[in-house]
């Protein structure tokens, strides 16, 4: 039987969860942002997506303003299940143009025992913008709005 991670008994899961995260990894991106002075937006805003003949919500763990206006969305992956690949799947395809990143834990993972294909190589043929290496990089963060910081110009939906 499959472990229930939710209730898992680990220090660094029940700290993260203690501050309202679902993972060590996001506390400890949420801290270095913190740190290095951006803001820490976690899980504020829900994407709709459609599988075909029905609707679902995701949550990204962080949304940044960037510079030019628009949205950069972050996700932090540990486990990158089956599900959770399919639902990227159907995010991306409902949501043409949206700026979404992924943070692996460990981008070299296999994404599952028998196969060849990485965390990193799938993401890259599902066309994510990600990295491997645990944090968020600073190029991304230099393209980002800091706290108190104004982009140059608005992007809404007819502008993208």
């Amino acid at each position: 039987m499959a472990k229930n991670h939710w209730n898992s008994k680990s220090k660094t899961r029940q700290e993260a969860y203690k501050y309202g995260y679902k993972s060590g990894l996001e506390h400890k991106v949420a801290e270095t942002l913190k740190e290095i002075n951006y803001p820490v937006n976690y899980e504020t805003e829900t994407l709709h997506y459609i599988v075909p003949e029905s609707k679902h919500k995701y949550t990204p763990d962080f949304v940044f303003t960037r510079k030019d206006g628009g949205t950069m969305y972050i996700e932090t992956k540990g486990r990158w299940t089956t599900a959770d690949r399919k639902k990227m799947k159907h995010v991306l395809q409902s949501n043409p143009g949206i700026d979404i990143r992924i943070v692996f834990q460990n981008g070299n993972q296999k994404i599952s025992k028998g196969s060849k294909t990485t965390y990193e190589s799938y993401a890259l043929k599902m066309g994510i913008k990600h990295v491997a290496n645990k944090m968020i990089p600073a190029e991304w963060l230099s393209e980002c709005c800091q706290l108190d910081e104004i982009p140059t110009e608005k992007k809404t939906f007819f502008n993208i």
